[in-house]
Order: C-alpha cells, then sequence, then structure tokens
C-alpha cells in the first residue's frame, strides 16, 4: 500500500515539474519581445487631473501613521507605569502590615 502511495506521489511531483517547466518556456518566450505600448494604453496610463482629489497625500498619511505610533507607545507606556505604581504601592502595603503585626 505504501509501495503504491509513494508511486503516485513520485508521478504527480513530475507531473508538477513538467507543467513548471511548459509555463517558464512561455514566459521567457513572451519576456523576450518588447512592444511598445500604444496610444490608447499611453492615453489610460497618463494622470488625469480631475482625479488628483481623490489621491492621498502621502505627507500627510505619514504624519497620522506617526501620531497613532506615537500615541500608541503613550498609552502602553502609561499602562505600564500604573502597573509599576500599584505593584510598589501593594509592596509598601505588606511591608507596613507586616511592621504593624
Amino acid at each position: 500500500m505504501a509501495f503504491l502511495l509513494n508511486k503516485t506521489t513520485l508521478s504527480a511531483l513530475r507531473l508538477n515539474s513538467q507543467a513548471n517547466k511548459a509555463e517558464d518556456s512561455l514566459s521567457l518566450s513572451r519576456r523576450r519581445f518588447h512592444v511598445e505600448p500604444g496610444a490608447r494604453e499611453k492615453a489610460l496610463l497618463a494622470e488625469d487631473p480631475a482625479l488628483n482629489r481623490f489621491k492621498s497625500y502621502k505627507k500627510s498619511v505619514k504624519r497620522l501613521k506617526v501620531f497613532g505610533d506615537v500615541l500608541t507607545i503613550f498609552v502602553v507606556a502609561g499602562c505600564c507605569y500604573e502597573i509599576y505604581v500599584r505593584a510598589v504601592m501593594r509592596e509598601e502595603a505588606r511591608k507596613q502590615a507586616e511592621e504593624s503585626v
């Protein structure tokens, strides 16, 4: 049973490698020829001034990301500080309780 399973996996791998070789040869033959884009393609790739107002501005997006990162760091630091203060207060309360006993 294991022999049949092994044989089928090997044949499947061989078929896969042959299919990949065929695809590679097709993609290589397509890449060899460079065709200059036509007038229609150039017109489609040209920048359209009517769409400028819908573009996101990189500087403002970058500033917003930096602001979010800084805000996240402040919130995490504040949480860590609160945890630290509560731990210190608890330790001091334990010491005072031991001294009073």
